[in-house]
Formats: structure tokens, sequence, C-alpha cells
């Protein structure tokens, strides 16, 4: 009689290869969700504070928070172009 073990058997070595590559690649998307929730929730708190203090801010502070949130969403966007080509 001939025992079914996984490790003697390739296809399922590459079956167990290609699910933890879909593992690895889902999480990383839920992490780069997870970062733009964050910055969402930043943006909506920022909007209360504003609304509940009826001041405004100069040009230059709003311009400083887009640049930083934009620096924030394209090293969000760079690390999950770092992992799609980690995949290859």
């Amino acid at each position: 009689m001939q025992r079914n073990d996984n490790n003697s058997n390739p296809s399922n070595d590459s079956l167990d290869i290609y699910a933890a590559k879909l593992a690895y690649i889902g999480t990383s998307i839920s992490t780069l969700g997870d970062g733009i929730q964050t910055i969402a929730a930043g943006l909506a708190l920022q909007a209360l504070q504003k609304s509940n203090n009826n001041s405004s801010q100069n040009n230059n502070d709003q311009a400083k928070q887009s640049e930083n949130m934009q620096k924030q969403i394209d090293y969000l966007i760079s690390e999950l172009k770092h992992i799609k080509r980690s995949l290859r």
C-alpha cells in the first residue's frame, strides 16, 4: 500500500505555497485598508474639531496637512507595490 503524506506530494506543497501567498496578499490588503481607515478617521476627527472650535486655519496649515496625508497614502501604495513585486 502506498502512504499519502503531505510532504511527499509536490502538488500539495505547491497548493500550500499558493494558499500561503494568498493569505499574505489578503493580509497585506487588509493592512492597507486599515491604514486608509485610520487616515479617514483622522480626517473626520479634524472636521469635528474644526466645527467645534469654529476657528479657521490658514491655507498653509491646510496645505501641510493635505501633503502629509498624501505622503501617507503614497507610502501605503508603495508598500502594496513592494509586496506585489516580492510575490512574483
